[in-house]
């Protein structure tokens, strides 16, 4: 048996970036920020915010285009690698390097803020199934 499922639950760190596709699909892509938090050998407490890109496809892609900075969500997909590379100018030359990216593949998103002002849509909880 095979399971890949992340589900987070954070603060959007940017207003979403939504396109349109030359062949017509819509994706937007956004940041999540998640907080740990612990107690240290001396007693005091310690925190640690990491930063977790989003991509979202389709009808949740208009959704997720609804939201904005600062708005609580609970974003639930899968964890995706991919790699390409990016031309970087380092003194008179220009080299190629290889840049890998984890991103998360949004299939449900789910909005926790109360007072709904992170948000144009009534909807507090979307979902649908992601592309292949």
């Amino acid at each position: 048996m095979f399971k890949n499922h992340c589900d987070l639950i954070g603060f959007i760190g940017s207003d979403p970036d939504a396109r349109q596709l030359e062949n017509g699909a819509q994706v937007t892509s956004l940041s999540l920020a998640t907080k740990t938090s612990w107690k240290n050998d001396a007693g005091t407490y310690d925190s640690r915010t990491d930063w977790h890109r989003i991509v979202v496809w389709g009808k949740l892609a208009q959704f997720a285009s609804t939201l904005s900075k600062g708005a609580h969500v609970e974003i639930e997909g899968q964890l995706r690698h991919r790699t390409y590379q990016k031309q970087v100018k380092s003194g008179k030359k220009t080299v190629a390097v290889d840049v890998s990216v984890a991103e998360i593949h949004a299939s449900a998103i789910r909005k926790l803020d109360r007072n709904g002002s992170s948000a144009n849509s009534g909807d507090n909880d979307v979902s649908e199934a992601a592309p292949e």
